[in-house]
Parts: C-alpha cells; structure tokens; sequence
C-alpha cells in the first residue's frame, strides 16, 4: 500500500505539486510568524529583567501584598543575612539592595512628585544593563549626592546634567527631610510612565534622606532566565522566617498583559493558516479524487475492499503532508536564519519611546507544532474527500471513465 501510494504521489506531479506548495506555505508562515513574536517576547521580557526587576526580588514578608504604600514598615533591618543566602544560590551573578521612597522634587522653577530609589551604583549597572542614559552617565561610586532622573521628569523640569535639584519627602517618623543633588545623568527605560517620575540616588543618601539604615528590596540577577524558579526554590529554603521571595514574572504587569495580547494573536493567525491549509489541500485532494475516480473503481473490482480505497487515498495525502511539512520547516529555518541576520526595525511598543531591532527566533517547540500542523492539517483534508470516494458503486466508478 504505501509503495502504490509513493508512485501515485509521483505520476501525479502537477497535483502534487501544487498540494505540497500549500502546505510547505502554511507550514514556513507558521514558523516564522511564531518565531516572530518568540523573538518579540525574548527581547520584552529581558528588557524587563534587566532594566527594573532583576530575575528576583526578596522582601519583608507582607511589603508585596501592601502594594508598597507604606514602605518604612516593612524595611529589612539587616540585609547581611539575605546577602549571604543570595551568594550562596547557584547561578546568581548580582545582587542590589534597594530603598524606595516617594516625595518631591525641585529645581527653583517647579516641582514634581517622584517614586524615588537608592541604590548600589556599582551593583546596579550589572542588574540594569538595559537602562539607556541619554545624557551624562550613570550614577558611580563617587556620586554620593548624585542623582538620576527617569527621560519624562527632566523634560517636564528641564532639567538639564549639572542642575541642581532638591528632594523633599517625610522620614520614617513623620519628619520632613530635604536634601540637594546634583543631575550626574537622564535614563530611558522600557516603561515611559516610570521614567515621567523615576528618580535614582545612592543607597546612602537614600538612607540619610529617609533616616532609616535597612533597605527594602533586595535584588537578584540570575546567569539565564530558565534559572529563575530553580534559583528560588533555593533562596526560600535558605532564607530566615518572615521574607518572600518573588519572580521578575509576578512583577511584570506590562510584560504579562503584553504576552498574553501577542499569544492571542498568535493562536489566531494558527487558525487562519489551519483553514487555509485545510481548504488548499481539500480543493486539490478533491480534484485528484474525483480525476481518480475510475481508477479506484478498478481497484474495487479486481477485489479491494471500501477501507483499502479510504487507507490508500488518505496515505497518499498522508505522504504529502510529511514531504510538505518537512519542507515547510525547512524553508522556514532558512527564511528565519536570512531574516535575522537582516533584522526588521520595530516601532517602540506601547508605554515605550525605545524601538527595537526584530528577528525570527529557531524554537523547536513552534517547529514541531508547525510540523504538525502541517500533517494533521493535510490529513484532516482527505478524510471526507476519501470516504465519499470510498462509498461510491463500483459500477458508477467504472462508468466515470467511459
């Protein structure tokens, strides 16, 4: 059955031809637009690590639930403790603490409220790689009254490096606190709404300003993603009672929202293609089918039986499917690996003022969800074409050819 069915595949060359085109067609589009948004979300999701959030974060337990309105009563006293179970997590290359504050900022002409941190200058740079600094530099160890301003607060002060700006915001105690600064820099990061009133100190000046010696986070950059829920197993079975431990994943709001659009989208276009391919390959199949007709009328009549004619017409289709789909993900794999090296230019996503450069990621996930696409997509195709074939008289068939 399966060698009639190889050299009827090849005396039908113009059909199949045409068969394994819409096939290779629909297979090649699924992987490149899979690789696509694979790419899209890699590129967002780093971007988020590695500006922001760091792989992990660990708090006072209860500061994540509060949604960081009262950040002084969940303070970690003495962060010695965590950092040595941090460094002791394998697949951890940094970790910063943070201390975040809200208050005022002015420059003599006008003033803004701010969501302010303190942080480890040094630390910090491995941790936020991502941060773009459009003017001046990023804060250093010699800037202890340094400060660095998110892209929209500068443009909305006009502030400029060098300026001089004021911090006003109330302490632990109720007590008002000010301290000067001096602009050492203006950054970009991913979320335009954080950097309208994003402001970066050194961690101690952020302590002196809030009068307190603990920190409020602190933050963890693992070697590669896929560490991320091993690495927190490991750090919650190392820590002391009374902290928690969360994932970059838990959050990202915006990456979150943002997959979830691009994975709809995705599973749509799965769909489009699914019934593209279906309608491509039944009007052919159908076609060769009913060209065929006579010559499975034969078949009947020198004995084979209705499920011999159904087997070996789904077969036939069936080989096609695999030809098709195979060369469907090869050519797929070509046209990523040529479009990548080319790259496409992005507009910035929403919420952002940074394009970005695309490419077509190679998943084996979406390569063999393609693939399959492809064969069950093919076959899905011929069953209803083969079981009308299959049913009709032989004598009927027989006369199609007169």
């Amino acid at each position: 059955m399966f060698k009639l069915a190889r050299r009827n595949i090849l005396r039908q060359r113009g059909r199949s031809g045409l068969t394994l085109a819409a096939i290779a067609l629909g297979v090649a589009s699924l992987v490149l637009s899979g690789g696509f948004v694979e790419d899209i979300l890699l590129q967002l999701r780093e971007a988020t690590i590695r500006s922001q959030l760091g792989h992990l974060q660990i708090y006072k337990r209860g500061q994540f639930a509060s949604g960081g309105h009262h950040p002084y009563d969940f303070l970690i006293e003495s962060p010695d403790a965590i950092e040595r179970a941090v460094d002791a997590v394998p697949g951890v290359i940094a970790r910063a603490a943070r201390v975040s504050f809200s208050g005022l900022i002015s420059n003599g002409r006008g003033e803004l409220p701010i969501l302010g941190e303190g942080i480890e200058p040094e630390r910090e740079a491995r941790i936020g790689s991502a941060i773009s600094v459009l003017a001046g530099h990023k804060l250093a160890a010699g800037d202890k009254f340094g400060v660095l301003v998110g892209e929209g607060l500068a443009h909305a002060l006009k502030l400029k490096v060098g300026d001089s700006v004021n911090l006003v915001l109330a302490t632990r105690e109720g007590a008002m606190n000010t301290l000067d600064f001096k602009l050492v820099g203006v950054f970009r990061s991913l979320s335009k709404e954080y950097d309208a009133r994003a402001v970066r100190i050194p961690l101690r000046a952020a302590q002196e300003l809030t009068a307190t010696s603990g920190v409020n986070a602190v933050v963890v950059l693992l070697a590669a993603t896929d560490l991320t829920a091993r690495a927190r197993a490991d750090l919650e079975a190392r820590l002391p009672p009374g902290y928690e431990v969360k994932t970059w994943q838990e959050l990202a709001d915006f990456y979150n929202s943002t997959a979830a659009l691009y994975e709809r989208q995705f599973g749509v276009l799965q769909i489009i293609i699914l019934v593209m391919v279906l309608l491509s390959v039944a009007n052919s199949v159908n076609m060769t089918l009913h060209e065929r007709t006579p010559e499975f009328g034969i078949m009947r009549a020198l004995g084979r039986t209705k499920r011999d004619v159904f087997r070996l017409a789904v077969l036939e289709t069936a080989l096609l499917g695999l030809i098709g789909a195979t060369a469907g993900v090869v050519v797929g794999v070509a046209l990523a690996a040529v479009i990548s090296l080319i790259g496409i230019p992005m507009p910035p996503p929403p919420n952002s003022e940074s394009g970005f450069t695309a490419a077509v990621q190679i998943v084996p996930t979406i390569l063999a969800g393609a693939f399959a696409v492809g064969i069950l997509g093919t076959i899905g195709a011929a069953l209803l074409p083969a079981r009308h074939l299959a049913r009709i008289p032989v004598a009927e068939a027989l006369r199609r050819g007169v």
